[in-house]
């Protein structure tokens, strides 16, 4: 069970609302209700398995639509679970996803497979590309991940990106990696259970002992 202080009416409103500058039509209203039941069913599932006050409350995850890394998460959802059901919906994805963009300053596109369990702390000025991410993926402000000649990275479960840190190319990232603060990885790979400092050519990775 989703525990939220607002109806589901409340919410879909909110989102109606805040579309209204990209005009939405009746056929993307009407997508948007007929998928907003699974994107919210994906939200409780990443919030129950996310290890932070605000995102479950008495064992039940929680959704405060004004909480602004919910919100960010919500909508990513949201957009993503409209492509999924049918990839010439683009349009209103696209409307989402510069509504996300907008309010959140994080940029994450509806075509990136994120994993059903992720989260993002204060995502401002962070750009997630076609990277292939596992469960517990994580990432803070000013974080880049990108391809270098068209190849992207692939991540592992339970890797944390702190600020500002970037992984590019044909890089894999073990399992239980601490990617730290200003972290500069190209084409590189580092194995499970690092913690990983510096930029690459001239990397310093050491052994970590962090847990989902």
């Amino acid at each position: 069970m989703l525990l939220c202080d607002f109806e589901d009416e409340f919410i879909l409103d909110l989102v109606f609302k805040q579309l209204q500058i990209f005009k939405l039509t009746k056929s993307e209203e009407e997508l948007i209700k007929f998928s907003f039941d699974d994107a919210k069913r994906r939200v409780e599932y990443c919030f129950i398995n996310t290890n932070n006050k605000y995102y479950n409350k008495e064992g039940k995850a929680f959704f405060n639509p004004f909480h602004s890394g919910q919100w960010c998460i919500f909508l990513y959802y949201l957009s993503n679970t409209i492509f999924k059901s049918n990839n010439e919906n683009k349009i209103v994805c696209d409307k989402i996803y510069y509504l996300n963009r907008m309010l959140n300053s994080c940029d994450l596109f509806y075509e990136v497979i994120l994993p059903e369990i992720f989260h993002l702390d204060h995502p401002l000025g962070t750009v997630i590309g076609r990277g292939i991410f596992s469960d517990y993926f994580s990432f803070g402000q000013g974080c880049t991940v990108g391809n270098n000649k068209g190849i992207f990275p692939k991540f592992g479960k339970n890797v944390k990106m702190l600020s500002n840190s970037k992984v590019i190319g044909d890089s894999i990232i073990g399992d239980n990696v601490i990617i730290s603060a200003n972290t500069y990885i190209k084409d590189t790979n580092i194995a499970n259970n690092s913690i990983v400092f510096g930029s690459s050519p001239n990397l310093v990775i050491k052994q970590s002992n962090q847990k989902i």
